[in-house]
């Protein structure tokens, strides 16, 4: 038996997570949207191009869920994007519909899939996602620390003019303005990033890490970054799938790590089989604490609306 994975949402982020599962051949991929025509014919597009780029998998399109079931895992996408001056907030309870109906309909036909978040505000919907699934925490969590980590190993790579394969960074905490950098424990192969820069330096690649979303949605105008974060949600996919149990930062519910508890917060996992196989704890500074607290309040603020709202419904 082959693989499979459901992508939901067919809009930029789905295309690129879709296409990009199928170039590293990870499983068979079921594209579904609401928007009539678009999801099959974006997948008939890339099935279409496995002649040419040499992969043999099979990608398909629809607007139910029917034909996604028994998927291994269900990648959520779906959502409003952030237009510019809009906060990853103002998107909550729009996309708190999309990710509770699309949650609800991937569960009902794979009960036993995982499940990938990557619609914003991304911790706020993982708890979403994992209220409505009832599924434990090995199975659901959120793409965001992939994504800033990149973000900010690709700044610190320019800035020095290494390459960034030799750049190791660890970003923590909420997926918004909020998110920690923990410079202290990135480095270039092993050397501290305080003996290759000055704080002043440091603090600006850091400011530029948190306003990474924003500082392309500024560019583009008309919506936010795509290749980036597919590029994220496929290397957590690509880790479960493929048993890598590769240390990545996601977003994962906390049940006392870290001193947090029934929270969504990016912090160091090990992805494998299971799904998160493990939560690591590091220990922090007391201004690096202080900081995880803060991004922590932040997305409990976000689920305190949530939770009324669930309730409600």
């Amino acid at each position: 038996m082959r693989n499979k994975v459901t992508v939901v949402g067919a809009g930029n982020v789905g295309a690129n997570c879709a296409v990009n599962i199928a170039h590293k051949e990870l499983a068979d991929v079921v594209l579904v949207d609401i928007a009539e025509g678009i999801p099959q014919g974006k997948g008939l597009d890339m099935l279409e191009s496995g002649p040419i780029e040499g992969y043999d998998v099979h990608v398909s399109g629809a607007n139910d869920y029917a034909p996604t079931a028994g998927s291994d895992i269900v990648v959520i996408t779906a959502g409003f994007p952030r237009k510019p001056g809009m906060s990853r907030d103002d998107l909550l309870m729009a996309n708190y519909e999309v990710v509770k109906q699309a949650t609800e309909q991937a569960v009902k036909y794979s009960p036993d899939c995982m499940i990938i978040l990557v619609t914003n505000p991304l911790d706020a919907m993982c708890w979403t996602a994992q209220q409505v699934s009832g599924f434990d925490r090995t199975r659901v969590m959120g793409m965001a620390g992939v994504l800033d980590t990149a973000r900010f190993r690709t700044f610190i790579a320019a800035e020095l003019q290494v390459s960034v394969e030799n750049v190791t960074a660890v970003v923590l905490g909420g997926h918004g303005d909020t998110m920690v950098p923990v410079t202290r424990l990135s480095n270039v192969s092993g050397i501290p990033l305080e003996e290759l820069m000055d704080a002043e330096t440091l603090a600006r690649l850091v400011q530029r890490t948190r306003d990474g979303g924003a500082e392309i949605v500024k560019y583009l105008k008309t919506g936010s970054a795509y290749y980036a974060p597919s590029a994220a949600a496929v290397e957590m996919v690509e880790s479960i799938l493929k048993d890598k149990k590769k240390v990545l930062p996601c977003a994962v519910e906390l049940q006392g790590e870290y001193g947090i508890n029934g929270l969504f917060v990016g912090v160091p996992v090990k992805l494998g089989a299971k799904g998160v196989e493990k939560i690591y704890e590091v220990k922090l500074t007391d201004s690096e604490k202080a900081m995880l607290d803060k991004s922590a309040k932040a997305v409990a603020e976000l689920v305190e609306i949530l939770k009324q709202k669930h309730q409600a419904s």
